[in-house]
């Protein structure tokens, strides 16, 4: 398979949907969906809490190319930032690639990573044990992931460079996890 370096949305969706509907990853009976917004942050306002949303940061693999020269590089701190709340019978996810810009043109644009389906899977895992903690009560059976992005076992790329990283610049960048 090879590894894309294309954003792909209808990715996240597909897997979304498979895992929710065909893997029964929410099994409540609650209708879930999952959107976009590439300029939302981790910060909840007091607003926003008592309306229900909440947080997660994950730490992902993923590639990325320029838009201007075609470099392509792998990165191993690549963040999303997933919203989500359950209202009524009807859960809503807010998810967020971040990018980062190319080392060689330093335009100050940021790309967008692409991701495997192996990949997609994990964070998506990850946020469905997320959404079964806090919005149905379930113990976490994953004792290891403390709400921290999930970077433990990778294998680490290039040093990250906190000026080419979207996700440092906005103060959220998975890199001091370590």
């Amino acid at each position: 398979m090879s590894r894309s370096t294309d954003w792909v949305p209808s990715l996240w969706l597909d897997t979304f949907d498979e895992m929710l509907y065909d893997d029964n990853e929410l099994d409540y009976g609650d209708e879930w969906t999952l959107n976009f917004n590439y300029s939302q942050t981790d910060t909840v306002t007091k607003e926003e809490r008592k309306r229900g949303w909440k947080v997660y940061s994950h730490c992902a693999y993923g590639h990325f190319q320029c838009e201007t020269c075609n470099k392509i590089w792998p990165s191993a701190r690549v963040v999303v930032l997933f919203r989500y709340r359950l209202r009524g019978n009807r859960g809503t996810v807010i998810m967020r690639p971040f990018g980062q810009s190319c080392r060689r043109c330093r335009d100050d644009e940021f790309d967008l990573p692409g991701f495997s389906q192996k990949e997609v899977e994990e964070a998506l895992l990850r946020l469905f044990r997320k959404i079964r903690k806090n919005c149905y009560g379930d113990e976490d059976e994953d004792e290891y992931d403390d709400g921290s992005s999930a970077c433990s076992n990778k294998v680490w790329t290039k040093p990250h460079e906190a000026s080419l990283c979207e996700a440092c610049i906005n103060g959220i960048c998975c890199q001091d996890d370590e």
